[in-house]
Parts: structure tokens; C-alpha cells; sequence
């Protein structure tokens, strides 16, 4: 370990020379920073990670057939589950995916689970990110330069080996593929994630593609690159669904590719992870994956969302008016550690005026009891010290639903800070899951 610690800095000069680094458009400007690594990573044993599995395996198995559903029978608002005037305001339901089953049913093929762990050792799930989740090669890039940096450490810690995300992914790929190569679908190199699309290209041995090298004739896919063209079976696509097709979403769109949809629409090529995710991944919605997980699946969830707050409900939203003070808000529509507002960090006036907004607006934000999570060391300009940290888990559907057993852990920039977001200028840390 301390070879880790001793060349923190050289594998940080590294991976600033792969281009990790994380972005983010706020107020029609490009945030773009490097993201900072700490070599002692979060230890997670095998009995706390087989609990993860399981419940991370339960909770996306809900969620794909929430989204299977909501795109088709609608059960779930029939039965009075999920609210419809709820489900369908958000920004993440998109229409044109109506009636839309991709390959083999899956919608969710990666999905990013953030969780923390409370100070009692539980594990409490934040949020769960089905559209593009992104974040899985830093931890993969990261573990690489360490194990050169030092091997011994890896000998002696029995650590269950990251480096199966690449097949991981191709597995699901190929299991929903139409026919036809692998591609992952980049908006380009000056995108901050670039990195992660080429490494993971690499890794799967995915052809690596942009919109230009895309076109769809007669309802299926082509690339074309190198002067030969192929057909495309399978899109891990990395941007958002508004852009990838100007034909059916936004038609200023230059990163999509005409007519994908309707390729997509006959059954003739997979999309990964399927376009209209957005609305099972809605912050509001989230209040309700425990109940579609007793819906679906008849099963009581094993792990459990941060006790949450609908003001779109009178209930709730006079509690939330009535509390405000010890709450955490969130606004759904926002990403990224923005829109989060600590009650405890406003004065009277602006506990006032954000009461009034919410009175305006209830389906605009949810509010959850502040969790005390637990901080892990860092290496802080050669010192110890501590700070909060997340943990995104990667989930992977394709022939059956699982866990990997590694994982991004990300922590604030400040001891003070309970805002763990990369866009906030927090870092990240290797997770290693231990094999006995």
C-alpha cells in the first residue's frame, strides 16, 4: 500500500495523459476537470458485497419491467401504482418510444446504482441512473496503473479481479445484437467522457464510432469506415437521447443518425441502453422502485431508498413545508450534484422563498432526510483525512442480471462537503470487493 500512496501523483500525471477527466453543461456552459484519484480504496467484504448483488440485482430486474410496462400495458398506473399525471410529466418519458420492445425485452442494459452507506454499516440507495451511466472505466484504468505500480499489493489483499467489465459488456452486446458488428456510438473526441468511449471500445473490442460513420438504408444500420461497409447488430450509444436521431427527437441535432429510430423501431438493430429510460430514472420516480419491486416481483426490496418526500402529494408536502429546515431537496430535472439544496444551509428568508416554489411547483422536487454517511480516508496533501463517498455499481442485463464486482467510489472535495458528485470537484477511488 505504500507503494500506492508513494506514486499517487505519477498515476494521477497518467491517467491526466489518458484524458480521464469529467464534464458537465450547466447554464449552457462546458464544465470540463480533471478527476483526481486516491490510491487507498473502499474495501467492501464478500458477505457485504453478495448483499449488494442481490439487491442490485432485484432492484434493476424491476426497473426493466417498470420500463417493459410503462411503454406498453401501463398495469402499474391501471392498478394505481404510479400516479400517471406523475409518470408521464417528466422530461425522461419520450413518446416516439411507444410500443417499442427492444432485443430480448432488456431497456436497462448498464445501469449505474448509486448508493452510500450509513454510519451503522447499511447500505442506502440515492439514485438510479438508466440512461447513459458513465464512470466504470476510471476504476478499470485506475486499477491497471496501480497493479503496475505496485503487484505486491495485489498479491497479498485477495481482491476479486475488475477486469472482467470488458467481457461483461460484450456478453450483453452480443446477446441483444441484431446482426451485425458492435459499435459504440461516441459524439466525438472532444467530448470529456472520450476517453471512456475509446477505452471501452478497446475492452469489448467494439468498433468505435461516430455519426458520420453511421447511416441507416432500408430500415437497418449500417457503419462505414476504411472503405467497407458493415452492418450494425448492436449501439452502445453514449450520448442522449434528444440527439441521437434529428428525425424522430431534435432536428438540429449534427451527433445523431437519421432515421436510427426507425431501424431501431423494426427490430433491426439493439440500442444500449434503450432510448425513453429517462423515465424510470426521474428523481421522483425513484419513490416508487420499492413499490415496483413489491409490484413485479412480490418480494420485499433488500436494499432501501433514503426515506423520501413527494410534494406532489398534499401528505408529504406538508411535511416537507413543515421541515424544510433538516431536509435535503433535490430537483428532479437537474444532474450532477446541482439542484441539491441542504435546508440547514438557508436562511429564514430563502427557507421562505424556496417553501413558496415548491407550493408553485411540487412536481418539480423531492426531499429526503439528510443521511449521515460514512467518510473514508484520503490522502490530502500527504495527510490523512476524511471524506464523504458514494459508490455507483454497475449492473449488467443481458442474459441474466449481474453485478459487477468492482465499482467507481466517488468523495467530496471538502471534509465539510456531503455533495460527492464528480462535477463537484470531488475525486475518485478504487472499490475493491474481497473474495474471501
Amino acid at each position: 500500500m505504500e507503494n500506492l500512496i508513494r506514486d499517487t501523483e505519477r498515476i494521477n500525471k497518467q491517467l491526466a495523459r489518458y484524458g480521464v477527466k469529467f464534464g458537465i453543461y450547466k447554464n449552457g456552459t462546458f464544465n470540463e476537470r480533471l478527476f483526481p484519484f486516491d490510491p487507498l480504496p473502499r474495501v467492501i467484504t464478500k458477505a457485504g458485497f453478495d448483499l449488494l448483488n442481490r439487491g442490485l440485482v432485484q432492484r434493476v430486474t424491476a426497473l426493466n419491467l417498470f420500463l417493459k410496462d410503462i411503454y406498453g400495458d401501463k398495469k402499474i398506473i391501471r392498478d394505481g401504482i404510479v400516479p400517471p399525471d406523475f409518470a408521464f410529466a417528466g422530461t425522461g418519458y419520450l413518446a416516439p418510444c411507444e410500443g417499442i420492445v427492444p432485443p430480448k425485452g432488456i431497456y436497462s442494459h448498464i445501469s449505474g446504482i448509486d448508493l452510500v452507506q450509513a454510519q451503522d454499516g447499511s447500505w442506502v440507495i440515492l439514485e438510479d441512473n438508466l440512461r447513459i451511466p458513465s464512470g466504470a472505466s476510471y476504476p478499470l484504468i485506475a486499477r491497471d496503473l496501480c497493479r503496475k505500480a505496485s503487484p505486491d499489493t495485489f498479491r497479498h489483499h485477495a481482491v476479486v479481479d475488475n477486469r472482467s467489465y470488458g467481457k461483461m459488456l460484450k456478453d450483453v452486446m452480443d446477446y441483444v445484437n441484431c446482426g451485425g458488428i458492435n459499435v459504440i456510438f461516441t459524439p466525438g473526441r472532444y467530448n470529456a467522457a472520450y476517453f471512456e468511449h475509446s477505452y471501452l471500445a478497446e475492452k469489448t473490442g467494439a468498433v468505435l464510432a461516430e455519426a458520420g460513420d453511421l447511416y441507416v438504408e432500408d430500415g437497418v444500420v449500417y457503419y462505414e469506415g476504411s472503405g467497407s461497409r458493415q452492418r450494425v447488430g448492436a449501439i452502445y450509444r453514449r450520448l442522449s437521447d434528444e440527439y441521437l436521431d434529428p428525425v424522430t427527437f431534435l432536428p438540429e441535432s449534427v451527433i445523431g443518425v437519421p432515421n436510427l429510430m426507425s431501424a431501431y423501431r423494426a427490430g433491426n438493430v439493439a440500442i444500449l441502453n434503450a432510448p425513453g429510460n429517462g423515465v424510470a430514472d426521474d428523481k421522483g420516480i425513484y419513490y416508487f422502485v420499492p413499490k415496483m419491486i413489491r409490484y413485479y416481483l412480490r418480494e420485499e426490496p433488500i436494499l432501501h431508498n433514503a426515506p423520501t418526500y413527494l410534494p406532489f402529494y398534499e401528505e408529504d408536502r406538508k411535511y416537507v413545508l413543515e421541515n424544510l429546515s433538516k431536509l435535503v431537496i433535490k430537483d428532479v430535472a437537474e444532474a450532477g450534484g446541482y439542484g441539491v439544496v441542504f435546508g440547514r444551509d438557508m436562511t429564514k428568508e430563502q427557507l421562505e422563498s424556496f417553501a413558496d416554489t415548491i407550493r408553485r411547483e411540487p412536481r418539480r422536487f423531492i426531499a429526503q432526510e439528510v443521511i449521515d454517511f460514512q467518510d473514508l480516508p484520503v490522502i490530502d496533501n500527504g495527510e490523512h483525512s476524511y471524506r464523504k463517498a458514494d459508490l455507483r455499481a454497475f449492473v449488467l442485463a443481458g442474459k441474466t442480471v449481474q453485478v459487477w464486482p468492482s465499482g467507481l467510489t466517488r468523495f467530496s472535495s471538502t471534509p465539510e462537503s456531503f455533495v460527492v458528485n464528480s462535477s463537484q470537484g470531488g475525486g475518485f477511488k478504487d472499490t475493491w470487493v474481497l473474495s474471501r
